[in-house]
């Protein structure tokens, strides 16, 4: 139901707004929980539902390494983020935040991985 709607320009202002901040932080390494996990985190993408109230933040890690342990992390983090969403911004209501590994990176690894396998390769000649 109406999943495949463009997102408002109030939704992706509000998503752009909650990815500055979020990356910000991971970025500074301010996310106490993600303390001693060896791996750069990578927020790909980040959307929020039509009524403002749900917000997802999608994100890789160097190699797809600790994808647990980050989405623990961050998860675990999860109404830090929101409380300095609260701060950063003038949103009446502030969504909440969830995070999820974007797995879109590793679809196109096996897309890759296939056509470079010589009896693809073969087959597509």
């Amino acid at each position: 139901m109406g999943e495949n709607k463009e997102p408002s320009q109030r939704q992706l202002r509000v998503a752009q707004e909650i990815r500055k901040i979020v990356v910000n932080f991971i970025d500074r390494g301010e996310v106490r929980n993600l303390e001693g996990i060896d791996t750069l985190v990578t927020v790909t993408k980040v959307t929020v539902s039509p009524d403002l109230k749900y917000c997802t933040v999608w994100f890789m890690t160097t190699n797809g390494n600790f994808l647990q342990e980050v989405l623990g992390g961050l998860q675990l983090a999860a109404n830090f983020f929101r409380k300095q969403v609260a701060t950063k911004t003038s949103l009446r209501y502030v969504p909440e935040i969830n995070f999820r590994v974007d797995k879109s990176f590793e679809e196109v690894d096996k897309i890759e991985k296939l056509l470079r396998d010589p009896h693809v390769a073969q087959d597509l000649k």
